[in-house]
C-alpha cells in the first residue's frame, strides 16, 4: 500500500477507495457520468479547429486541447485514489461537473470573450480538486499529506497564469496560458519539486492499475464517439451524392480502424501491464497521462478530416486540410505506437511504424489528390495497420482472452 492510500489514524471513515489484492478497481457510474461533459467539450474543440485553419486557429486550439486533456486526467488520478461511493467524492465530482461544462462553454470564445470564464473553471477544478484531496488525507500520515502539498502549490502556481491571462488579451493571454501550461506539463515530469519540500516519488502515485486503464479507454471511446457524431451529422445535413457516400463509408470504415488498432489487444495488454507493474505509478505517468494524449488529439484531428471530405469532397486540399487530413491519424499511429511500447516494454510496433512511413510518403503527393480520395487512401492505411497487428499477434491475443474466436 503506497503512502497516499494510507488508513486514517481514526476512527474517522476513510475516502479513499478500498483495494483489495487481486481486485480491478471498478469505473464507477459517478465516473461515468463526470465524463458526458467532455464528450461536449471533445465537440467543441473539434468544432472550433474546424472553423479556423490557420496556424493561429490550430495554436488556440492545442492549447485549449491540453487543457481539458490535463483537467481531465488528473481528475481520474484523483478518482483512482478516492472513492466514489462516498457522498462526499460523489459531490465533489458534481461541482467539478458543472465546472467542467461551465469550461466547455467557454471553448468557442475562450480567446475572445469568454477568456476569464475558462481560466476561471479551470483554475478552479485543477485547485480545487487538490485542496480537497488535501482534505481527505487530513489525517493521513505527512508524506501523503505533502505529496499533494507540492502538487497544490504547483497548481496554484499555474493558476495565477491561468487567471492572469483570462484578464489580459490577445497574444499576451496565449503567452500567459503558455506559460501556465508549461508549469502544469512539467509537474509530474520533476515529480513537483518544491524547495523546502523535496520532490514526490513514483511510489506515492501508486494507482490502481486496472482503473486507469479503464478510465483512460473510456476517454479513447469518448473521442471516438464524437467522431461518429460529426460524421453522422454532417452526412445526414449534406446532399446524398456518390462522392458524400463515398467520404461517409471511407470515415467509417476509418473510426472502426481506429477502434480496431487500440481496442483490440492493445488496451488490454496495457490493462494488464499496468496491473503487474512493480512501479505502476512510473507506468500511469507516462502511458496514461501523457501518451493518451496524443491518441486522443488524432481522434479529433480525424473527426475534423472527417467532417471536411464530407463537406467538400472534390476539393483539392490546401495545406491545412492536408494536414489535418494526415496529420489526425499520423499523431493517432504515433500515440499507440509509443503508448504500446511504453507499457509494454517492447520495440515499436512495426505495423504502426509502416502506417506512419506510408501517410508520410501520401504527405507528397496530396496536392494532386481531391479531399475525398486522400480520405480514402488514409482510411485504406488505418484498416491496413489494424490487420497487420491483429494478424501478427494472433498468438498473443489467444493467450490473453484464452480463446480463438475473439
Amino acid at each position: 500500500m503506497s503512502e497516499a492510500d494510507q488508513p486514517e489514524r481514526t476512527g474517522a471513515p476513510s475516502l479513499l477507495r478500498p483495494r483489495q489484492a487481486g481486485v480491478h478497481g471498478k469505473v464507477t457510474n459517478i465516473e461515468l457520468f463526470f465524463d458526458l461533459v467532455f464528450v461536449y467539450a471533445i465537440t467543441q474543440l473539434s468544432h472550433t479547429l474546424l472553423r479556423d485553419l490557420s496556424g493561429g486557429g490550430v495554436l488556440h486550439v492545442l492549447v485549449l486541447f491540453l487543457a481539458v486533456w490535463w483537467v481531465w486526467i488528473f481528475t481520474g488520478w484523483i478518482t483512482n485514489w478516492l472513492d466514489p461511493d462516498r457522498l462526499a467524492v460523489r459531490l465533489l465530482l458534481l461541482v467539478l461537473m458543472f465546472a467542467g461544462l461551465l469550461l466547455s462553454t467557454a471553448l468557442p470564445q475562450a480567446f475572445d470573450a469568454r477568456g476569464l470564464t475558462f481560466a476561471g473553471a479551470y483554475t478552479f477544478m485543477q485547485v480545487g480538486r487538490s485542496c480537497f484531496m488535501l482534505w481527505a488525507l487530513r489525517r493521513s500520515p505527512l508524506p501523503a499529506r505533502r505529496n499533494f502539498h507540492r502538487i497544490t502549490l504547483w497548481l496554484a502556481v499555474s493558476g495565477v497564469w491561468w487567471i492572469a491571462g483570462g484578464w489580459l488579451d490577445g497574444q499576451v493571454r496565449l503567452a500567459c496560458w503558455m506559460v501556465a501550461l508549461a508549469i502544469e506539463y512539467t509537474g509530474p515530469a520533476a515529480f513537483f519539486y518544491v524547495p523546502g519540500l523535496g520532490r514526490s516519488s513514483t511510489a506515492e502515485w501508486d494507482v490502481e492499475g486496472g482503473h486507469m486503464a479503464e478510465r483512460c479507454s473510456l476517454f479513447v471511446i469518448i473521442a471516438l464517439g464524437e467522431s461518429v457524431v460529426v460524421t453522422g451529422s454532417s452526412f445526414a445535413q449534406g446532399a446524398r451524392t456518390a462522392d458524400t457516400w463515398i467520404a461517409f463509408v471511407a470515415a467509417f470504415v476509418g473510426c472502426v480502424a481506429m477502434w480496431w488498432i487500440y481496442f483490440d489487444i492493445g488496451a488490454e495488454r496495457g490493462s494488464r501491464s499496468i496491473r503487474e507493474s512493480a512501479d505502476p505509478g512510473r507506468t500511469a505517468r507516462l502511458g496514461y497521462t501523457y501518451l493518451h494524449l496524443l491518441i486522443v488529439a488524432g481522434i479529433v484531428v480525424s473527426a475534423v478530416g472527417d467532417e471536411l471530405s464530407l463537406e467538400h469532397p472534390q476539393a483539392v486540399g490546401n495545406l491545412p486540410q492536408v494536414a489535418v487530413l494526415l496529420g489526425g491519424p499520423m499523431l493517432y499511429l504515433l500515440g499507440n505506437a509509443w503508448f504500446k511500447q511504453t507499457v509494454n516494454h517492447t520495440r515499436l510496433p512495426l505495423s504502426h511504424l509502416a502506417g506512419l512511413g506510408v501517410l508520410l510518403l501520401m504527405s507528397l503527393l496530396a496536392s494532386r489528390v481531391s479531399v475525398l480520395w486522400l480520405s480514402v487512401l488514409v482510411a485504406a492505411v488505418l484498416v491496413m495497420v489494424a490487420t497487420w497487428e491483429a494478424l501478427s499477434l494472433g498468438q498473443l491475443r489467444r493467450e490473453l482472452y484464452g480463446s480463438a474466436d475473439h
